[in-house]
């Protein structure tokens, strides 16, 4: 456990505060604004190289860097898992959004990567995607359905979901090797959140 107080972080690292949300009903779908266009698409059993476009796509305004990092070989088995369900949304003008399912835990699905590309922030793609899979989760025989969100992310995120019906129940420090000098996301990515390179 931390103790009270400020920690250093290494340069060269970043540092994220996480916070896990979860529901255990599945709860009244949130008002939508009228779809202009917006399709979601299945992804069963998405390459490597499609998914990662997606997900980079999505995830590089945010710093999203898990499945960057994650070797191939791993990627490419937990794609093929038909416990983990991928979709793509797709937009006018090229915008897009990912949707990810995980139904690996009995009982439970996680929502695993969530989000929409800059031009469809604020715009209500966000709101119409999240009853989709609110919907799509509670369609199976789960129990609990949970999400996790960090600073990495929107700085809305902890309250969209929190108004789409998961409650807060966790919260950690995350400390990781920037993605950035790692070479995982462009340079510019995440312009948020300041690079502090080793001296």
């Amino acid at each position: 456990m931390l103790s009270e107080g400020f920690h250093d972080v290494p340069a060269g690292a970043a540092a994220a505060i996480v916070t896990s949300l979860e529901m255990f009903e599945r709860p009244t779908p949130r008002p939508e604004v009228e779809n202009p266009g917006w399709t979601l698409k299945r992804m069963p059993s998405p390459t490597i190289e499609d998914y990662r476009a997606l997900y980079t796509a999505v995830g590089r305004d945010w710093l999203w860097f898990m499945r960057l990092r994650m070797p191939d070989a791993e990627l490419a088995a937990l794609l093929a898992d038909p416990a983990v369900e991928v979709y793509r949304l797709e937009a006018p003008g090229g915008e897009l959004g990912i949707l990810e399912l995980d139904f690996l835990e009995p009982e439970t699905c996680e929502l695993a990567f969530f989000g929409v590309t800059k031009g469809l922030v604020g715009g209500g793609a966000a709101r119409w995607l999240m009853n989709r899979a609110i919907e799509m989760a509670w369609s199976r025989p789960i129990k609990r359905f949970w999400v996790h969100t960090c600073t990495f992310d929107h700085p809305n995120a902890p309250q969209f979901y929190m108004r789409s019906g998961f409650k807060p129940f966790r919260r950690e420090v995350e400390i990781i090797e920037d993605p950035r000098l790692a070479g995982l996301t462009p340079m510019d990515s995440a312009p948020h959140i300041p690079v502090i390179r080793p001296a």
